[in-house]
């Protein structure tokens, strides 16, 4: 088996009156391209989006691709086992 795309939502950066979440700061898709030596992230935000190529086969790329997503989607910039929870879902596409 092998996956070939995932979507992440970020945390939710408004709250309904009600107090119930609203909608997620942002969202990511993560998929292997046609080009096999890179994944591609997508960051969606309300103001567009916005494409990554990492280097499948780069574990800094990974690490440092894990750490935009934690800042993108959670708005922080946390510490590294955050950081190690993004960068688990990206080593699936990984070589």
């Amino acid at each position: 088996m092998k996956i070939t795309s995932i979507e992440l939502a970020g945390s939710s950066r408004t709250t309904l009156r009600d107090g119930t979440p609203g909608l997620p700061r942002a969202f990511a898709k993560v998929s292997r391209t046609t080009d096999p030596e890179y994944i591609e992230v997508t960051i969606i935000r309300a103001g567009g989006e916005r494409k990554h190529m990492v280097r499948a086969d780069c574990e800094e790329d990974l690490w440092s691709m894990a750490k935009c997503l934690l800042h993108e989607l959670e708005g922080v910039d946390g510490p590294n086992s955050a950081i190690n929870d993004y960068c688990r879902e990206l080593q699936r596409f990984a070589e």
